[in-house]
């Protein structure tokens, strides 16, 4: 994927952040299997300078699937491709939504102080990008400001080639906002390379929700980095749902750097087919008086593979934290595999710090058991699955929005995972 050239506004500081980005992608191989974190992505067939960026494409263009979150009045920002325009009305106050390329120029001081701070180039991809982001998005929330309305982010590949997203996220000090960002695909055969970035910056005593949804086309490649601050007495609810894609890899890092600060992290997967998704997650408490609950949950059927590799890192000094994370999937047929590598890295000596991590088929005595009842096979079956995921869902319940939108998502993923029914 070559660079893309720069506009002739472009900044220079962003032009030297992009040489950085260039000079780190040459410096790294492509990974392969014996690298640690890459040990269950196969990428011997993948070619990451093998597709040429896409260009702008018409914006009446349609997702091949239904958008999990519809833009409808909300403030809200849509790409197709390259070409990019903002909807959802006049902007409530305190709310900046623009394109990054524009807020490059129009925002300079914020967007320079944090674009590449959180991620620039830790992989190959994340550098890539650095180098080669074509568009992108920039929410900033003043001080204080609380935002009601939903901000919503949909970037839609429409055609065959790269394209690099980035997303920039500033929530100042005790703002409150929910934002949705959700990578679709316009054709469910299309092939493409879709290689995000998102940064996200909570300021001191601030709320933020995150959702992020990956519903690309299953013949698609998806290898990104999302990566997330928060400050002292602020908190993260960060949602991610793993949809679509044939073959992807997602990092998903959240350092906890303030006094008081709380994240929590919430994941749902659904895959079917041949498709393989790659979860790797970091929660990082480096501060104390921390905590973090990170919760994923996943269904495979087909020959459809996953991978979740978590850690957390307790930093020296960063006493009194509380951190746990777990890993449950559900395998539906022989074919499906799962791998769930929990870890901990502990610096600090008054913790709490603990992990959960299963792979498993349907209980068959629970299935009798609701057979026994009146359900039929499949009934009893689609009602352990659906119970399972709404775990998921069920961790939203004190963010409604977003409470309804995962669990419409959830339960269309599950009619469809179960359409040829169960082996």
């Amino acid at each position: 994927m070559a660079a893309t050239a720069t506009r002739t506004t472009e900044p220079d500081w962003l032009t030297e952040l992009r040489e950085r980005g260039r000079a780190r992608f040459e410096e790294l191989p492509v990974p392969h299997h014996k690298q640690k974190g890459w040990e269950f992505t196969d990428l011997s067939q993948f070619d990451p300078e093998g597709f040429e960026v896409v260009g702008p494409g018409p914006l009446d263009t349609r997702p091949a699937r239904p958008a999990v979150v519809e833009a409808g009045d909300h403030p809200s920002l849509r790409a197709v491709d390259g070409a990019v325009e903002a909807g959802g009305g006049a902007l409530p106050e305190g709310l900046t939504l623009t394109t990054l390329a524009e807020a490059a120029v129009d925002h300079g001081d914020v967007v320079r102080a944090q674009l590449g701070e959180l991620v620039l180039g830790g992989d190959k991809f994340a550098a890539q990008n650095t180098m080669a982001w074509n568009r992108g998005a920039f929410v900033h929330v003043a001080s204080g400001a609380r935002i009601e309305e939903p901000v919503v982010i949909t970037a839609i590949q429409a055609s065959a080639g790269a394209m690099p997203w980035r997303s920039l996220i500033v929530v100042e000090d005790g703002a409150e906002v929910t934002v949705v960002e959700q990578y679709l695909s316009s054709d469910d055969d299309l092939e493409g390379y879709f290689n995000p970035v998102t940064e996200i910056v909570v300021g001191q005593g601030a709320t933020v929700n995150y959702l992020c949804v990956q519903d690309l086309a299953e013949r698609s490649w998806s290898l990104g980095s999302q990566r997330a601050r928060v400050a002292r007495d602020a908190s993260l609810h960060w949602v991610g749902l793993g949809l679509g894609s044939g073959q992807g890899k997602l990092r998903m890092e959240t350092d906890i750097t303030g006094d008081g600060a709380s994240a929590r992290i919430t994941g749902a997967y659904v895959g079917q087919g041949s498709q393989h998704l790659d979860y790797d997650t970091t929660q990082e408490h480096a501060a104390p008086h921390t905590t973090s609950d990170l919760a994923f949950r996943g269904i495979l059927r087909d020959r459809a593979t996953a991978v979740w590799s978590g850690m957390i890192k307790v930093d020296p000094g960063a006493q009194r934290t509380d951190a746990f994370q777990e890993s449950r999937n559900l395998l539906l047929s022989d074919g499906a595999h799962a791998d769930a590598i929990p870890g901990l890295e502990i610096e600090a000596n008054d913790v709490r710090c603990t992990h959960a991590a299963t792979v498993a088929r349907l209980d068959a005595d629970q299935v009798f058991y609701l057979m026994s009842r009146g359900l039929t096979r499949g009934e009893a079956e689609r009602l352990l699955v659906g119970g399972f995921l709404e775990v998921i869902a069920g961790r939203l319940e004190d963010a409604p929005f977003l409470h309804e939108a995962v669990s419409a998502a959830l339960e269309r993923e599950l009619e469809r995972v179960l359409t040829n029914g169960l082996d």
